[in-house]
């Protein structure tokens, strides 16, 4: 079963043509599958049609109805001046549009995603003050709020040390496994993509150059 499927997707922002050419691509559901590329390769631009955050491409895409969303970290990110629990249970807003209040279902599904992701016991500190690692988590948590099924995760190590993006490819192998999350990852750190993934798939310019197993990859095109 295809959570995802595109067909013939093309992209150009007004300044700059053909940023996405001819994009196919399947997401399966239970795979954790890594687009990789350089910086400038289009991998956010086709995460941003995906989610209907760019508009006006060709082509066609197919997808999961509920999508939980970690974007490139940015500062208002970082100090965001609220604690962990207000954080994660941003994440259900998606799904209860109309009301500005959580419902006990809610509060009930954060604490348990809280509590597999390890944070429940801090629930109440401010997310401004956790290491990068520690709100990442706390992002990945916000996002399963939102799905029982897919999460997009734009660059989520980016700036993090080497043994903290280890746990987070760790956490996310886990979610694959034991709770059956579809994982699709934009990420620049290759080693590892290829050491978790089942699929990937690199971006050259707006093109798909490789999409399949890891174990046969070679970075650039070369095949």
């Amino acid at each position: 079963m295809d959570l995802i499927n595109i067909k013939d997707l093309s992209f150009s922002y007004e300044a700059k043509k053909d940023v996405l050419k001819h994009i196919n691509l399947q997401v399966k559901k239970g795979s954790f599958t890594c687009i990789v590329g350089e910086n400038g390769s289009g991998k956010s631009t086709l995460i941003k049609c995906i989610l209907g955050l760019n508009k006006g491409y060709t082509g066609e895409i197919i997808k999961e109805k509920h999508i939980g969303y970690l974007p490139q970290k940015t500062d208002i990110q970082t100090n965001f001046p609220a604690t962990i629990e207000e954080v994660v249970l941003s994440g259900t807003i998606t799904n209860n549009i109309r009301s500005i209040f959580y419902k006990k279902e809610d509060r009930e599904n954060a604490k348990n995603i809280m509590q597999k992701l390890e944070i429940y016991d801090i629930r109440k500190k401010c997310f401004a003050d956790l290491s990068g690692g520690q709100q990442q988590r706390v992002l990945i948590a916000r996002s399963l709020c939102a799905t029982k099924n897919l999460i997009i995760l734009d660059e989520p190590t980016n700036g993090l040390d080497p043994s903290i993006a280890k746990q987070i490819y760790e956490l996310l192998d886990n979610l694959k496994k034991n709770e059956n999350i579809t994982i699709l990852m934009v990420s620049h750190d290759i080693e590892r993509a290829l050491n978790y993934a089942d699929t990937v798939i690199e971006i050259i310019n707006g093109e798909i150059t490789y999409s399949g197993n890891p174990a046969e990859f070679k970075f650039g095109g070369a095949r």
